[in-house]
C-alpha cells in the first residue's frame, strides 16, 4: 500500500506508542521516547475522534503521571509537540506540563540547558499578511514549510513557497482566530527538500514543475490563498537577508 511520508511518520509514532502501552501495562516505568510517543499518539487519536484542540491536549496530559515514568523523565520532558489532524485541518498541538504540574529540576540529567544569550531571529526576505479564518487559534513552528501551513490561514501561498518563518529556531507564531498578523519569511536552506508537512511537495522544492504542482494540489485541497488571491490587504516584499 503506497503511503506518504506523513502517513509513514504517523504509523511510526503509533508503533512506538503501542510499545509504550504494552510496557506500561506490564508495570514498567517509561523512558523519554516511550512517554513522548504515548502522549503524542494520545493527542493524535483524540483529534481523529473529533475532539477539539483543548480537549485533545487535556486527554494527552492525563495519560501519564510522574509515577509512570523513570526518574528524571518529568524534568526533561516539559512539553510534547505533535502535528495532529483535526476536523479543521492539521494543527500543532503543544502539550505543556505533560505529566501534570509539579516541581521539577531544570538541571536533571539529560536536560537541555539554554545558552546564556538568546538566539536572534533571521532577517526576513519576504513579509506577508496572514489572516486566520478559523474559529480557533493556529500555531506554526519556526521551520514548518509555511506554504503548507493550516488551510484556514489566508495568505499568498505562492509567495510563501519554499519559505519558513523568520523566527528563532524552535519557536512558533500564534495566529488568533479572525486576526491578521504580519509575518516575515526566509528561504528554506540546505538541500531544499520538503518531506512531510501537509504532503503538498514531498520532494525537492526547486525541481522543475514542483512549485506549480504544489499550488495545484493546495488549491484542490481548499488551501486559502493558493489560487493567487489571499483575501488580505496585500503582501510586501522585503530585502533579502
Amino acid at each position: 500500500m503506497p503511503l506518504t511520508p506523513t502517513e509513514r511518520d504517523r504509523l511510526l509514532l503509533f508503533t512506538a506508542a503501542e510499545l509504550a502501552r504494552a510496557r506500561h501495562a506490564r508495570g514498567l516505568k517509561l523512558n523519554v521516547p516511550e512517554a513522548t510517543a504515548l502522549i503524542a499518539d494520545t493527542v493524535c487519536e483524540a483529534a481523529r475522534d473529533g475532539l477539539r484542540l483543548a480537549e485533545a491536549l487535556e486527554r494527552g496530559r492525563a495519560v501519564l503521571g510522574p509515577a509512570d515514568v523513570l526518574p528524571g523523565v518529568v524534568d526533561v520532558v516539559t512539553e510534547v509537540m505533535v502535528e495532529a489532524v483535526f476536523e479543521d485541518g492539521t494543527r500543532l498541538a503543544a502539550i505543556s506540563d505533560p505529566f501534570g504540574v509539579h516541581p521539577r529540576d531544570d538541571r536533571a540529567p539529560g536536560a537541555v540547558l539554554p545558552a546564556p544569550h538568546g538566539v536572534d531571529a533571521p532577517l526576513p526576505a519576504v513579509t506577508l499578511s496572514v489572516r486566520n479564518t478559523a474559529t480557533v487559534p493556529v500555531s506554526v513552528t519556526s521551520h514548518f514549510h509555511f506554504f503548507e501551513a493550516n488551510p484556514r490561514l489566508d495568505f499568498d501561498r505562492a509567495a510563501a513557497y519554499g519559505m519558513h518563518l523568520a523566527v528563532a529556531a524552535g519557536s512558533s507564531t500564534r495566529f488568533d482566530a479572525g486576526v491578521t498578523v504580519e509575518v516575515g519569511l526566509v528561504p528554506i536552506g540546505g538541500d531544499r527538500i520538503a518531506i512531510g508537512f501537509a504532503g503538498l511537495v514531498d520532494g525537492p522544492l526547486d525541481a522543475p514543475g514542483a512549485r506549480e504542482e504544489a499550488l495545484r494540489r493546495a488549491a484542490a485541497c481548499g488551501y486559502l490563498g493558493a489560487d493567487g488571491t489571499d483575501g488580505t490587504d496585500g503582501t510586501e516584499e522585503g530585502t533579502p537577508a
